[in-house]
């Protein structure tokens, strides 16, 4: 506490008035329950030079009256007029003495709040005093309800708290997520005491159910605030909804269920399902809030009802069923994928067999260029046996063609110093065979050979060449050999006989143009 100068004096306060030197110790304050003693202190420091002739103790109440409670004169002795602490306050000690006169009041009473007043007669300065406040305090009986309430468009009272018989008044304060205020009054009871009651308001919704609402309440005999945690409680008819439907019923679907969801305060205490119609379908069971199909037809081709009631009220939501034929897409759905998959695999089966062919093909034709001029030369005229540098066949003295192929391919000099029937000793010489294909216009040995030798992008390019390019490209290599088609056997005498084919010694026919290996 500190007196008039600011200075703390271990729970009193020093208060100097008139004449320096003069001084009157008090508590500036002290607080107490009803039917407790109180002491209220007061001493005189350093009276050095004072004369202190009576002392009187005065108390003032809250409402302004003023009255002499104790006075103390050292010839007179103590002396307590008449007042509302009559027989409760006296000296301490009894007598006092006069330099700290301080008093004790029994069984204080909330109506002992008020200001008391410690005042010296002094010579020769006057009087001189000092004042200690003296609260009443009641611990209050705090309390907080939640009101039920039905939802609503008005502001209405959805929880209150109270704080009852508290001194001094209590303060009262929410916390809360909810979109209201409050309001707050006060009223005296006995003694004095104050009840204090703050109502908390808004227009309750059904969203507003459930949300926690807490009550603050603060007073000056509690350490902390005492706390009321609550949850509103709006009551409002059932909100109901059928889900499941996902209009995709088709005849012959089965096992559909529909499902009614249903919120509502107080809790729904009854769910019904019905038609339309009246009539419930035979394929249809219901369990609760569950209404399960069976089986669809067009039975249930019609509008299925919920209806859902609380203590509040009843609510009902509807939704309405079409059924679908059978798509025909799906029915068949198993045939289609299977011929689909069936054609994939057929694709893909001719895909690996060309794959296969081709490859082989080609591992032939490398095996060909592999094994060199002579299973080139076999593949190009044929497989028969090679004739002797003499122009024989087979063993010594023959002069025949190998394996006695009279029909073997005519090979013509085409160079433009040769005439048709000329020899072509100058020529390579050549294996005569027979072709394992017909050869159709007029390709030369070369063109052949050549088609053998190039891989497939060159042998394309070469196809795409003309006649002229083809020679031009092979100007340098001297003449070329036409592959011709031979004749035929009829006309082989004939033809050919005459100016180009000679007989030999075994009967054996042979060509004087071509040239044998």
């Amino acid at each position: 506490m500190s007196d008039g100068s600011g200075r703390q004096t271990g729970g009193q306060t020093e208060r100097t008035n008139g004449t320096s030197g003069q001084r009157v110790k008090v508590d500036a304050e002290l607080s107490s329950y009803p039917g407790q003693t109180v002491n209220l202190r007061c001493s005189f420091l350093d009276p050095t030079g004072i004369q202190l002739t009576m002392v009187s103790w005065r108390y003032e109440a809250n409402d302004g009256k003023s009255m002499n409670i104790a006075v103390y004169h050292p010839s007179y002795g103590p002396n307590y007029p008449a007042s509302p602490l009559k027989d409760r306050v006296s000296f301490k000690p009894n007598p006092p003495e006069l330099s700290s006169p301080s008093i004790e009041i029994t069984g204080v009473k909330m109506t002992d709040e008020g200001k008391y007043i410690c005042e010296y007669a002094t010579y020769p300065d006057g009087n001189d005093q000092g004042t200690t406040k003296l609260v009443m305090l009641a611990k209050p009986v705090n309390s907080a309800t939640v009101v039920t309430v039905n939802a609503d468009t008005q502001e209405v009272v959805v929880a209150r708290c109270e704080s009852k018989d508290g001194r001094p008044e209590a303060k009262i304060r929410w916390v809360t997520t909810a979109n209201g205020n409050s309001t707050e009054k006060s009223q005296k009871g006995a003694d004095d005491t104050v009840t204090v009651t703050s109502e908390y308001r808004l227009a309750p919704t059904s969203m507003d159910n459930g949300k926690d609402i807490t009550c603050l309440v603060d007073h000056r005999t509690q350490l902390k605030p005492e706390s009321f945690a609550m949850k509103l409680a709006i009551q409002f008819p059932p909100k109901v909804e059928i889900k499941g439907y996902d209009n995709n019923w088709y005849v012959g679907r089965t096992n559909v269920v529909l499902i009614c969801e249903a919120t509502g305060n107080p809790v729904p205490v009854s769910v019904i399902w019905r038609t339309m119609s009246g009539e419930m379908p035979d394929t249809v069971q219901v369990q609760s809030n569950e209404l399960k199909v069976l089986k669809v037809d067009d039975s249930v081709n019609t509008t299925f009802i919920c209806e859902v009631k609380n203590r509040i009220g009843t609510t009902r939501d509807q939704l309405a069923v079409f059924v679908r034929e059978p798509s025909k897409s799906d029915s068949n759905a198993g045939v289609v994928a299977g011929a689909v998959i069936g054609s994939l695999l057929a694709l893909l089966l001719v895909a690996a067999l060309v794959t296969v062919l081709i490859t082989r093909s080609r591992r032939q034709q490398q095996g060909y260029r592999a094994n060199g001029g002579s299973d080139m030369k076999t593949r190009i005229f044929g497989g028969g046996k090679k004739a002797s540098k003499n122009g024989t066949s087979g063993g010594p003295g023959s002069g025949g063609v190998a394996g006695g192929n009279n029909n073997g391919p005519v090979y013509i000099d085409r160079s433009p110093n040769q005439g048709l029937g000329e020899k072509n000793n100058h020529h390579q010489p050549f294996t005569m065979g027979a072709l394992p294909e017909v050869v159709t216009g007029t390709p030369t040995a070369q063109d052949i050979l050549l088609r053998n030798e190039l891989d497939e992008a060159e042998r394309r390019k070469f196809d795409e060449m003309d006649d002229d390019e083809r020679y031009d490209h092979f100007s340098g290599e001297g003449p070329i050999l036409q592959l011709r088609p031979p004749p035929d056997q009829d006309d082989m005498i004939g033809d050919y006989m005459d100016d180009d084919m000679e007989s030999q010694r075994d009967g054996s026919v042979i060509s004087r143009t071509a040239v044998y290996v």
